[in-house]
């Protein structure tokens, strides 16, 4: 998982509330346990015109020119700004994996699905919780200044806006120290590998049998 410590991208504003699992990455991209490829298909029923299909030509399929990941001015965008109860819906792994493929690393909202709200964390994105007003404000802003940018400091749990106006926010502290330091579930295991390396020569030892072919 990709270290995060500072992130200065393009706010991309998805105005809408209660945005679920299936909205996010359809049922019928799913088949794949990878975690990559799934960035063209993020958020396909409001991209795309036609439903799409996996293994799909999606440069050829006819898109929505009224969504917001296809208009230019939000081309490249790392930070998503949306609004409350953002992944509700089924526990799918695969949302977070399809918004971080496509290139976000960074959600900003006024509240979130739970689950969803972990598997964020897990998969290297960060979800800040801002209030509602604080949510309207930054919409204001985005809608009048193509370009927008937020710097995000996870260290200093800052958002930073084009204006300097600083913004604070709560995180875990050990999901802080997991995304600052690039570890998920497998890595975190993999730093006791030797005390697990330790355990299985003991077991081994004490029960031989065990491990026998």
């Amino acid at each position: 998982m990709e270290p995060f410590k500072i992130v200065k991208g393009l706010v991309v504003p998805l105005d809408r509330s209660n945005v679920d699992t299936d909205a996010i990455i359809p049922k019928q991209f799913l088949k794949s346990i990878k975690r990559s490829g799934f960035g063209p298909n993020l958020f396909d029923e409001w991209r795309y015109l036609d439903r799409g299909e996996p293994d799909a030509d999606n440069s050829q399929r006819p898109l929505n020119s009224d969504f917001v990941l296809n208009q230019p001015r939000y081309q490249g965008g790392q930070i998503l700004l949306t609004r409350e109860n953002f992944g509700c819906g089924s526990s799918r792994e695969h949302a977070p994996w399809a918004l971080l493929d496509y290139g976000f690393r960074v959600i900003v909202a006024s509240g979130y699905a739970d689950i969803f709200y972990n598997n964020c964390f897990k998969n290297g994105i960060l979800p800040i919780v801002q209030s509602a007003a604080v949510i309207d404000q930054l919409f204001t802003e985005v809608d009048l200044a193509p370009g927008y940018v937020l710097s995000i400091d996870l260290d200093a749990q800052s958002i930073t806006t084009p204006a300097g106006e600083v913004l604070a926010f709560d995180v875990d502290p050990f999901r802080k120290h997991c995304l600052i330091n690039g570890l998920d579930d497998i890595a975190l295991t993999l730093q006791r590998s030797g005390d697990i390396s330790a355990y299985v020569e003991r077991r081994q030892q004490q029960v031989p049998w065990l491990f026998a072919d």
